[in-house]
């Protein structure tokens, strides 16, 4: 089995290759022992709908897969940039149909949440939705080696820094990309992950969307587009603009 994922949520990104043995639904654990794993980064300027596909290509390449062997593609959904989902989305479908692979979508937050430590027992993973907004989720210790998205935060609630803030309790992990702009506006008793794990990757999508494939997940590419969390700027205006 080998599964192609596609991170280009942020400013930057990333593409991975999982090969290895098949599994069947219902097993939850991922091992790197399974099987292995190729990534590559990409620069500001390298995502983009041209700069992509050759990216992929060389990553196969790496590998030594074909195309044609890829049997999943994974891909971030959203939260995220605007531009950035919707070329990982369109790159995704658009494989996916040439190659008759499957698909699996995962959100931003939950990969951002694979990747905090597992020293705590609560984490946030956050993103800037911009105009002071932020998209936060926070995740409990599941098992000894995972996070689970509570029931209780929605990142559709676009909290402001402050109101996001006096969510925190001490202790808390917080990870996101959007970090390096909010120094010194957290409370000193929360838990800052290692920038090295602010930004979401490849590498994890791919781990996060071989469990959920492992546990019968696929998603319709045909019915799949990206998830933005709130309305562009411009559609917002056409909104207000339509109130009058």
């Amino acid at each position: 089995m080998r599964l192609l994922a596609l991170e280009t949520s942020g400013t930057t990104g990333s593409v991975a290759l999982w090969e290895g043995a098949e599994q069947p639904a219902g097993a939850r654990s991922w091992s790197g022992g399974e099987g292995r794993l190729f990534s590559i980064a990409l620069t500001v300027g390298q995502r983009s709908a041209q700069s992509l596909v050759p990216a992929i290509q060389r990553l196969l390449q790496s590998a030594d897969v074909r195309p044609g062997d890829v049997n999943v593609i994974a891909v971030t959904v959203g939260p995220g940039s605007f531009t950035g989902l919707r070329i990982g989305v369109t790159t995704a479908k658009t494989l996916a149909y040439a190659l008759k692979a499957e698909v699996v979508a995962v959100n931003t937050l939950d990969v951002l949440a694979r990747q905090a430590p597992l020293d705590g027992s609560r984490c946030w993973a956050v993103l800037d939705a911009f105009r002071g907004q932020l998209f936060a989720a926070s995740y409990h210790r599941y098992g000894s080696n995972a996070w689970q998205r509570d029931d209780a935060t929605h990142e559709c609630a676009l909290p402001t820094v402050e109101e996001w803030s006096d969510m925190l309790r001490a202790g808390d992990i917080v990870l996101g990309p959007v970090l390096g702009k909010l120094k010194g506006k957290l409370p000193g008793d929360v838990q800052i992950a290692p920038a090295t794990s602010w930004e979401p990757q490849a590498e994890t999508v791919a781990r996060l969307a071989l469990e959920l494939y492992r546990e019968g997940r696929r998603d319709d590419l045909w019915t799949l587009v990206p998830y933005y969390g709130r309305l562009s700027a411009a559609e917002e205006k056409r909104g207000e603009s339509a109130k009058l």
